[in-house]
């Protein structure tokens, strides 16, 4: 019973570290950094095909398949939760905000983002959207300013992947 025990153990913690890397290497395909998504898929199926081999030689301990998806589970959790840690990459921010359009970019230019103002028509009138790309790690910080200005200003956020030029975000 203890060895069935200690194999699920081996297998979910196998799982836990290859569906950890799995995720992360995807959020490194989606940035385009394919060197590190290369290196990290080679220890990601690494692990995998390891603990598969364990599974399939030990396929008669049920203890083995709840370990393997457990572990599928928890690297799932664990995956997402470093990658927000890490927030590699660029986001770009729409901010639509009905009065406050010039002091929420007052404010994130005084705090050293660029910020482009685009004039629009809503179904009210005439607006603003201010357009904000960043680094993802500055994501937070940002959203702050503008709750701290209009806790109502209407927000979208999107990946983003600058082709070429100069994001002023970078002089932070």
């Amino acid at each position: 019973m203890l060895e069935a025990i200690i194999g699920g153990l081996v297998i979910m913690i196998m799982r836990v570290a290859d569906v950890t890397l799995g995720t992360f290497r995807t959020i490194l395909v989606v940035n385009a950094k394919k060197y590190h998504a290369a290196i990290t898929g080679f220890f990601e199926v690494l692990i995998w095909i390891f603990a598969m081999r364990y599974i399939v030689e030990h396929m008669d301990q049920t203890m083995n398949l709840f370990g393997y998806a457990i572990g599928f589970g928890l690297g799932n959790l664990l995956g997402i939760t470093l990658e927000e840690k890490v927030a590699l990459g660029y986001v770009q921010l729409n901010i639509i905000s009905r009065h406050f359009t010039d002091t929420i970019a007052d404010k994130l230019r005084e705090s050293k983002y660029a910020v482009t103002i685009l004039p629009a028509e809503g179904g009210s009138g005439g607006i603003a959207i201010l357009v904000i790309i960043i680094r993802r790690k500055d994501l937070k910080p940002v959203q702050k300013i503008i709750d701290s200005i209009d806790p109502k200003a209407f927000m979208t956020i999107q990946h983003s992947r600058p082709y070429r030029g100069f994001i002023h975000g970078a002089r932070k």
